[in-house]
């Protein structure tokens, strides 16, 4: 018969979050946690309730009534990599944006979903001050790679929403 003081309880408990994937909290916010899901190219919703908007990413808009072209393939593509799955979540400069959404850097088994988003042309860099502004240079390279290189939205679309 198995028995479990309060004390075991704790180790036992605390020994599941690590193995669980759970990341310490931030002062933002979590440091982890599994969507539940995808709005669109650059937000989702976790489990735990929390909005999440991807820091330094502006993909083409897929809902509210406005398609630009390419938004329901960053929105797809999106969901193809973390719908349903645990996340990691690093924060910037800024822990909200203007409509209460969580900034973040979010990652999925050790892959930067913000960075691969730019890098594969289904989003434009998006830089709001002072959220991000320690990687800015990063995303800006990123995004002009992507443009040379005419990937995704950048090869796909007569005009780019985002575009500047």
């Amino acid at each position: 018969m198995w028995t479990v003081s309060a004390r075991g309880w704790g180790g036992l408990v605390g020994a599941l979050v690590l193995l669980g994937g759970c990341g310490p909290e931030s002062a933002c916010g979590p440091g982890a946690g599994v969507v539940a899901r995808v709005v669109d190219g650059d937000t989702v919703v976790l489990h735990s309730g929390e909005r999440v908007r991807y820091l330094l990413v502006d993909t083409p808009e897929s809902t509210g009534g406005k398609r630009d072209c390419f938004g329901a393939e960053a929105r797809e593509f999106n969901r193809s990599l973390v719908e349903g799955r645990g996340v990691r979540l690093s924060y910037g400069e800024a822990c909200t944006d203007r409509y209460g959404r969580l900034l973040a850097y979010v990652s999925v088994e050790g892959q930067e979903v913000n960075t691969r988003l730019v890098h594969e042309g289904y989003a434009c860099t998006l830089y709001v001050p002072p959220a991000g502004g320690t990687r800015r240079s990063e995303f800006q390279a990123l995004e002009s790679s992507a443009r040379r290189a005419r990937k995704g939205m950048w090869g796909a679309c007569a005009s780019v929403a985002c575009d500047k």
